[in-house]
């Protein structure tokens, strides 16, 4: 795999690793294309206020890094939405102002309020989604509220890291299935198919210890029999050892799912890249 298409820096509050070192583990690596995809996750007040970068400074910073390393490696600079519903229009702007090369939608929160939702990272022992709820109905609310997003927004090309709620639950994979979910994840696959969005291939699920990326293959090959072609394919590295977090296995999971190509972005078009 030459290309690892979502990665932080410390732009994401949860990452402490400057833009150029991350460029210079993509090198150390022997990758060909990155993509920086940090965290703009407005309003979600359980990472600290206003968790969201200055694209000003964004584009100021990375820029001239692409240039410098031009030789060495391709730079994208993309970016990571906190999706909510009601961030439509603000997201909208945003993307129309900035030359992001791709965009990826996550889930990190369920709104329990308009503007403090639960973060799923922050405690999730403590915090309300598993509060006084089994696995298997945190998992369902956080896809039901995925849904809700996909629904509703567009301003964004690729799903991100579909089930990483799994990593935080009491007893993670027990409780999780595509079959157990099979209803509403067969929503969320035909709708990102009807709007023409990626399905994203994260490995962090395998560096976290479950016992499969997200999302799960089951989820891979369904998205696939719906006629899915969409995928890109990430580490979600916030530090320079994480870089193709076990990319070995990525063409191995892909092929027994059905496909025969993976996804890279440039200026939010799609190319499809053979895989190895």
């Amino acid at each position: 795999m030459r290309a690892d298409v979502h990665m932080h820096s410390s732009f994401s509050s949860d990452s402490e690793a400057s833009p150029e070192q991350m460029i210079q583990g993509a090198i150390a690596k022997g990758l060909e294309v990155i993509c920086f995809t940090d965290h703009y996750d407005k309003d979600n007040m359980e990472w600290g206020p206003e968790d969201i970068f200055d694209p000003e400074s964004y584009f100021r910073t990375l820029v001239p890094l692409k240039e410098k390393y031009k030789e060495q490696i391709e730079i994208k600079i993309g970016v990571e939405l906190g999706l909510r519903p009601y961030l439509g229009e603000h997201y909208k702007e945003l993307v129309d102002r900035y030359p992001f090369d791709m965009v990826i939608g996550s889930v990190h929160s369920v709104p329990y309020k308009r503007v403090n939702g639960e973060d799923i990272y922050t405690d999730p022992a403590a915090g309300r989604l598993f509060r006084d709820r089994t696995d298997e109905e945190a998992y369902r609310l956080i896809l039901e509220t995925t849904l809700e997003n996909v629904r509703t927004l567009s301003d964004y090309d690729v799903l991100g890291h579909l089930d990483y709620a799994v990593r935080y639950g009491a007893n993670r994979e027990k409780e999780y299935s595509y079959q157990r979910f099979a209803d509403i994840i067969d929503e969320i696959l035909r709708t990102l198919i009807e709007k023409e969005k990626g399905l994203e291939l994260n490995m962090a699920g395998l560096k976290y210890g479950l016992p499969f990326a997200h999302p799960h293959s089951d989820v891979l090959k369904r998205y696939r029999e719906l006629g899915g072609e969409i995928i890109t394919v990430g580490a979600d590295a916030h530090k320079p050892e994480h870089i193709a977090y076990d990319f070995h296995k990525v063409s191995e999971i892909l092929k027994a799912c059905g496909f025969k190509y993976y996804t890279e972005y440039t200026a939010r078009s799609s190319k499809f890249i053979q895989l190895p």
